[in-house]
């Protein structure tokens, strides 16, 4: 389980972000984080994955206290990140990349399932470098089926349905919905989609930097408008990806 305790964050430049936020993430089910861009969704979820850290509070993984812990230590935990644009690297190819992801080799079968997952096929992709070639969408579904190969607690996507075509968005929909079926991990996933909504089984609603709804789908999605993320996912004042 992994719990957040009056986390705070501000930016360089003192513009307050995440205001005293509480939360609790169980051990399994999907979540999604949703809310009005500028409302602290990215943040929260770079703090949870170590790639920041909190002006004040607590972050507990299993009782454990975590909060001084950098993103690579955190992964070994079992904490998995997905970017919302996700980094290339010359030299590895499609397939290194699921392995370093799986932490083993992995047959010809596991790699056609994962990249089957996010609408990519195995043979057109598996050793390509991961570089320049690869279009924004195409990296960015090579990074989600990267995170499914892991063994993680926790898995965070952030706005994976950024830049995938409407094919291949419903893959990574049964990927989720796969993930949740088998009680592999625990799901956390920033969002607006209302499809992405409609699998979760708890939506949490950020708003000025504060959890303003925490609930069941069943019990959050009527009473949800429409978000409209500003440009760039950035806060429409300060520019700072939020």
């Amino acid at each position: 389980m992994l719990e957040l305790e009056n986390i705070c964050w501000s930016t360089p430049e003192g513009v307050p972000i995440l205001k005293d936020l509480s939360l609790r993430i169980e051990d399994t089910g999907l979540a999604v984080v949703t809310g009005p861009n500028g409302g602290g969704k990215t943040t929260l979820a770079r703090i949870i994955a170590g790639l920041i850290s909190p002006d004040r509070g607590t972050i507990l993984l299993d009782g454990v206290d975590i909060t001084a812990l950098d993103v690579t230590q955190r992964a070994r935990l079992g904490i998995s990140y997905a970017f919302q644009q996700p980094v290339r690297f010359k030299g590895i190819t499609v397939r290194d990349l699921l392995e370093l992801g799986s932490g083993r080799p992995i047959d010809e079968a596991q790699v056609c399932n994962l990249l089957s997952k996010v609408g990519l096929c195995a043979r057109d992709y598996k050793d390509r470098e991961v570089n320049a070639s690869l279009s924004g969408g195409e990296i960015k579904r090579i990074e989600i089926a990267s995170v499914l190969a892991r063994s993680s607690k926790l898995v965070i996507f952030d706005e994976p349905e950024a830049g995938i075509d409407l094919w291949s968005f419903n893959g990574l929909i049964e990927a989720f919905e796969e993930m949740k079926r088998e009680r592999k991990a625990s799901q956390l996933i920033i969002s607006h989609q209302e499809r992405i909504l409609q699998v979760a089984d708890r939506i949490i609603v950020v708003e000025n930097g504060s959890v303003v709804k925490d609930g069941s789908r069943d019990e959050v999605l009527p009473s949800l408008a429409t978000f409209s993320p500003c440009p760039m996912g950035r806060d429409a004042v300060t520019g700072v990806r939020l």
